[in-house]
């Protein structure tokens, strides 16, 4: 299992948004040039993360992209679920709708209780960890 780019960009601009919480809004450039981004891919980013309700845009000439929530209220996991949809470790634990996504061996598969406590491990970690926590200084 691997988290793709999109991911992990998507935690990096938050990130770098919540080193600078409480100072204003952030310029789009400073944080590509700080987090080693294409600005138009970190703009396609922002407008994914705007429409989860992270981040805002302020706009202008000191315009730019601030958090929308406390760092403390947004966890590693709903970054990940926002940017790439919801976390499963196999193809039948994801969701078809609005239903369980249901294998043709689902009834018999031993396997299946396996991939779910496995996915449930990795959402409650993703879960715990909030930005907030990503900011705090190493030993501290």
């Amino acid at each position: 299992m691997k988290l793709s780019q999109r991911g992990r960009y998507g935690v990096l601009a938050l990130h770098d948004l919540a080193n600078e919480y409480g100072t204003g809004p952030v310029a789009l450039k400073s944080i590509a040039e700080r987090q080693e981004i294409s600005e138009n891919y970190l703009e396609q980013l922002m407008g994914t993360l705007r429409k989860a309700g992270f981040i805002k845009s302020i706009r202008g000439a000191q315009g730019g992209y601030m958090l929308a929530k406390r760092p403390e209220e947004i966890t590693i996991g709903e970054i990940i679920v926002a940017m790439e949809g919801p976390i499963a470790f196999a193809d039948c634990m994801l969701m078809d709708g609005d239903e369980p996504f249901v294998c043709q061996k689902a009834a018999g598969c031993s396997r299946r209780g396996v991939w779910a406590r496995i996915g449930t491990r990795i959402n409650e970690v993703l879960n715990s960890i909030t930005l907030a926590e990503l900011c705090q200084k190493p030993g501290k």
